[in-house]
Order: structure tokens, then C-alpha cells, then sequence
């Protein structure tokens, strides 16, 4: 008698159907047509679940390999495994070994994204957060700058591929192809900009102050009513641009001064709603992995996905702010999630 032939992928969803609407495996056998032991056979496999992993013994090291071990790790932190153990003269380790005694002492780690916060940095983050608790937010302009490259924040991109397909190869060009620098505000439900800072000015006290002048106050709060000016609270991060006695001086000149010019507390992008704006307009113009061939190009997409950003979101972004203070307070100081 021959071999019968295994159960295929539509007969075992089909067991699966039949399990959930209460038949039993004899009554799934008639169905299927199929052997009863073998439907029996199929639903007890399933049920027993993934087989434990069988650990193979390693290569043991010695202790005090293990102590040099440990303290290379604590030296050389994000070190490949190899690196490691060869700061230490052990060779002859396999890497699946190497990762096995490293993984009882460390863990696989991307480097941190944001600078650690001090004490002196916790204690001036929660009296920001203390001082601004009663302000009416709707009132406060958020600003930042953006840089946007050709090629996107890393360079490259991940997808899905199908099987048949080649990932596209994506372009290299010398020192990444350079970058556009972008001004924008928001307020309540409105975005103010973006403004193109011109290639190749670096932005001082001087060259902020004018840019501005030219962009800010000229195509944007000329416009506003005195009692809008009157109750507008201006922001903008501490970049030495904007925290220098120029700037300052000339803000107060234009009338931004006191409590019309925010506070900022150090080492804060957290706090800034606009850096959630940032996120929204890098997805969209980096999206399948999007690259541009001129600055011009990236900057039209910078324009067009800043017009795609609704009011509901830019007022989502500038209402969590009562959250966003009560978080740093419940962290004391600490990071905030974004």
C-alpha cells in the first residue's frame, strides 16, 4: 500500500474551521474525506505547541577570562562581540558562544538618541514645568529649525521586497548630497511657514535675526492685530542663534520681551511640540525610501507635505502640552515620551 499523501495547507485551515465552529475530529474526518487517525494526529501536534530549543553546551572560559570579559564590556560599550574578545586575547570562540556569555552580562543596545539629563538639567526642566503650568497655550508660538537632506535621516531605507524583486540601489553621492534648513511656527491650529533658511548662510545671532525679519515678521505677524501681538508668547529652543544677547536685544526691540519671550529649559526637544510637525513632514517626504537629485526638489516636498498637515493635527500637537508639563513633573525632570 502506498504512502498517503500529508495533509495540505487548505485541508489544515479547513480542520481549524471546523475545530472553532465545535466538530469533532471524527466528524472532520468524514468531511475531509480524510483519515480519522490522521485528523487526531494533526490536532494533537498543533496543540503541543513549538518543541523547547535543546541547548547545546558551550566552550566554557575561565573565570578570569570571564571578569576580562566583563570589564572589556563595560569599557567598550556597543562593541561587536568579537572586539570584545579580542581585547581580551580569548580566540578561538565561536561568535554563537561569544553572544551566549556576553547576553548573561549585557544586552544588544541601539546608541541613545538623546543626551543624558543631569541633575542641574531635571531641576531646571521641572521649574519650566512648574512656571508655564496655568499658561494658556493656545497663545504660544512654538518655532524650530529643521535640516532635511537628499537622502533622507539615515541614508537608506527598509521595506518589503517581493521574492522575485531587487532592492533598489539607492544613490550615493559625496558627503550625502548637503541639505535644506527650515524655519516654522505653530500656534493653536495654525502653521506659520515654513520659511527656507538660503543654502549656504550659517545661522548667527545676525543672520537669525534677519531671517526673521524677512520671512516672520514681514509675510506673517504684520498681519495679526494688536491684541493677537499683545497676548502671543514667542518660543524658540536655546541654539546659541537665538539665546545670544543680539538676538535677545533685538526680539525685545520688535516687542518679544519678558514674559512674551518664553523660557526654554536645556536639553528639551521633547517639550517642543514642533518636533512632532518634524516627524509627520520627514515620514511623508522620506516615505518607500524617497531620494532627491537637487535641494530645490526636496524643498517643494518639504512645502507640499507641510500643506497636507491639517489644522486638527497642528492643534493636537499644541494641546498636549498641559500633558506633556505634568509628565515632566510626575519624570521630575526626566524625558518624556513623544
Amino acid at each position: 500500500m502506498g504512502q498517503k499523501k500529508d495533509l495540505t495547507g487548505s485541508e489544515k485551515s479547513k480542520i481549524v474551521r471546523y475545530l472553532a465552529e465545535g466538530c469533532s475530529s471524527l466528524k472532520i474526518a468524514k468531511l475531509l474525506k480524510r483519515d480519522h487517525r490522521t485528523i487526531k494526529r494533526f490536532i494533537q501536534n498543533s496543540q503541543q505547541g513549538r518543541k523547547k530549543r535543546v541547548e547545546k553546551p558551550r566552550r566554557k572560559i575561565t573565570a578570569h577570562e570571564l571578569r576580562k570579559v566583563k570589564r572589556a564590556a563595560a569599557k567598550m560599550p556597543l562593541a561587536t562581540s568579537l572586539a570584545i574578545f579580542q581585547s581580551c586575547n580569548i580566540t578561538g570562540v565561536p561568535k554563537s558562544t561569544r553572544c551566549a556569555i556576553l547576553r548573561d552580562m549585557a544586552k544588544v543596545r541601539k546608541a541613545e538618541r538623546r543626551p543624558p539629563l543631569n541633575k542641574t538639567h531635571k531641576l531646571k526642566r521641572q521649574d519650566w514645568a512648574k512656571k508655564y503650568l496655568k499658561t494658556e497655550f493656545s497663545k504660544v508660538l512654538w518655532t524650530d529649525e529643521m535640516r532635511v537632506s537628499l537622502d533622507g535621516p539615515d541614508g537608506w531605507a527598509r521595506g518589503w521586497i517581493g521574492k522575485r524583486q531587487r532592492a533598489p540601489v539607492p544613490l550615493r553621492r559625496q558627503q550625502g548630497g548637503g541639505g535644506v534648513l527650515v524655519w516654522a511656527g505653530i500656534i493653536k491650529d495654525e502653521l506659520v511657514g515654513p520659511f527656507r533658511v538660503e543654502d549656504g548662510v550659517k545661522l548667527n545671532s545676525q543672520s537669525y535675526c534677519q531671517f526673521l525679519e524677512d520671512t516672520f515678521f514681514k509675510q506673517w505677524y504684520r498681519k495679526k492685530s494688536v491684541s493677537f501681538k499683545k497676548n502671543m508668547i514667542f518660543m524658540q529652543d536655546n541654539a546659541p542663534s537665538h539665546a545670544s544677547k543680539y538676538s535677545t536685544a533685538w526680539l525685545a526691540r520688535k516687542g518679544i520681551k519678558e514674559e512674551k519671550l518664553m523660557t526654554w529649559p536645556p536639553c528639551s526637544p521633547d517639550l517642543n511640540p514642533i518636533e512632532n510637525l518634524w516627524s509627520i513632514i520627514k515620514c511623508e517626504i522620506y516615505k518607500e525610501g524617497k531620494q532627491y537629485t537637487s535641494l530645490n526638489s526636496v524643498w517643494e516636498a518639504v512645502v507640499a507635505a507641510a500643506c497636507n498637515v491639517d489644522g486638527e493635527q497642528i492643534k493636537t500637537l499644541t494641546e498636549s502640552m498641559d500633558g506633556r508639563l505634568l509628565s515632566v513633573l510626575a519624570k521630575k525632570g526626566g524625558y518624556i515620551g513623544r
